[in-house]
């Protein structure tokens, strides 16, 4: 994940400061000297940092600071809040013009990701109530067209094209089809180049002239570092920027791109890329992103994503039958489905407070293991998903035969399902009420996840 090595170095200096105690103007400077190498090695601009650096030691070597209880903590707050501020301060939504339908322009460097991250976009609108139609306007990169049809379909998202035909063509009749279909959001896929270069920018100047998007969008890789704030310049000065997503940032970017695209073109970040499924793309939000940074978790981010994985009413079924000591291997069955939607777990474990995200590094979700499990609690009859005690040695051989799977795949299921009930009775009534408040539409938690194949 990117910024990894960022954080390593960052949690390192601010460690040295937390053994010092009281703090004196000396070991600020030291400790900001040590965050000022580990931001140029994470590829953020010179003057980014320079000017960053600056600010943070100013408000650190404050008396309030040096003669607090805890220096140290204050320090680290005023980075948090300073890092905040230098990638925007607060999350930025997508702008939606007051006339049905609102254009989004999606521009970028060829191999940026734009067709693929425009139709991540695209469903994310969709389940904020939008109805988005995506718009092949990419006449010239082979399959460009043939490629979102594919994402399209795959999304259940309608996909508008003309062919080979003129780009500015296609924007204008796409806008028209969507009064026509009742599409309220247009998202023209346009064309990319290698390079910036000028008959590039001027088809680009001629689609924002001829539909006037709400939204012009610059999709960047966040792995080229520096040269995707240069692209960002570039773009924004030809053709007014209001946005940009950066993607791949699920990779070993180092990060300077986030930190530095604010700062150097005042365009905000308004959506990242996290991973190659349709699914991963979150609203950046500086604040969390800051946190993420320094180690401190990103528990908003993963509770967001719990409540996208999980259905609501199972959700609360689940949390129901938890207080009631009633969870079945159904239902636990049923936790298993939703579980995959989660995704990489070394990402979710950054946005956990203190969780070392190297320890699970490329960990992700063993859907066949997953699968075996599925197939061995299918292979029981209801009587005995409800009430596994039932199980004896001769249907546990029978189970193990239906499912494909040994005996002692078998044991393992229903040891790991028993662990997670004992875990459960640990609660008291009025702990698992506490819990099952807590925790509202995210089904009680993760119960079970040890026995899910991780």
């Amino acid at each position: 994940m990117a910024f990894e090595s960022l954080s390593d170095k960052l949690n390192a200096a601010f460690k040295r400061l937390s053994g010092k105690g009281r703090l004196k103007e000396s070991d600020v400077k030291e400790a900001m000297r040590e965050v000022r190498m580990a931001l140029l090695e994470a590829d953020v601009g010179y003057k980014v940092v320079k000017d960053f650096t600056k600010q943070v030691t100013q408000r650190a070597v404050g008396a309030d600071v040096l003669e607090a209880l805890n220096p140290a903590q204050m320090v680290i707050k005023i980075v948090n809040e300073e890092l905040c501020q230098l990638m925007g301060g607060e999350n930025q939504k997508l702008n939606i013009s007051a006339k049905s339908p609102s254009v989004v322009m999606l521009v970028g460097l060829q191999g940026a990701g734009k067709t693929t991250n425009g139709a991540k976009l695209a469903a994310y609108m969709r389940k904020q109530g939008k109805r988005p139609l995506l718009t092949a306007c990419d006449i010239y990169r082979p399959a460009a067209i043939k490629q979102l049809e594919t994402v399209g379909a795959q999304l259940n998202i309608p996909v508008f094209q003309m062919g080979q035909s003129d780009p500015v063509d296609i924007a204008k009749a796409a806008v028209e089809h969507a009064k026509k279909h009742g599409n309220d959001l247009v998202f023209l896929d346009t064309a990319g180049r290698l390079h910036i270069d000028e008959d590039l920018m001027r088809e680009l100047q001629n689609i924002r002239d001829a539909v006037e998007p709400a939204e012009i969008l610059l999709v960047v890789d966040a792995m080229t570092g520096q040269d995707a704030v240069n692209a960002a310049t570039a773009f924004d000065e030809a053709l007014g920027v209001t946005g940009v997503m950066l993607s791949k940032l699920d990779g070993d970017a180092r990060g300077g791109a986030a930190l530095s695209i604010r700062a150097a073109t005042g365009k905000p970040i308004k959506f990242i890329g996290v991973g190659e499924k349709l699914d991963m793309i979150e609203a950046f939000h500086p604040d969390r992103m800051a946190s993420r940074i320094l180690g401190m978790g990103d528990m908003l981010t993963l509770i967001e994503k719990a409540q996208q994985s999980f259905d609501e009413k199972k959700a609360q079924e689940t949390a129901e039958k938890l207080l009631a000591n009633r969870f079945t291997l159904s239902d636990y069955m049923d936790q298993m489905n939703q579980l995959k939607g989660m995704g990489d777990l070394s990402q979710l474990a950054g946005m956990l407070p203190g969780m070392d995200a190297k320890a699970l590094k490329g960990a992700k979700v063993d859907e066949k293991s997953m699968a075996r499990q599925e197939a061995i609690i299918l292979s029981m009859t209801q009587a005995e998903r409800d009430n596994p005690s039932l199980l004896n040695s001769s249907r546990k051989k029978r189970i193990a035969a239906g499912s494909g799977t040994t005996v002692v795949e078998v044991n393992r299921l229903l040891k790991q399902f028993e662990g997670m009930q004992q875990m459960v009775k640990q609660f008291s009534g009025k702990n698992m009420k506490k819990l099952q408040k807590k925790m509202g539409r995210m089904g009680g938690g993760f119960p079970g996840m040890g026995g899910f194949g991780f």
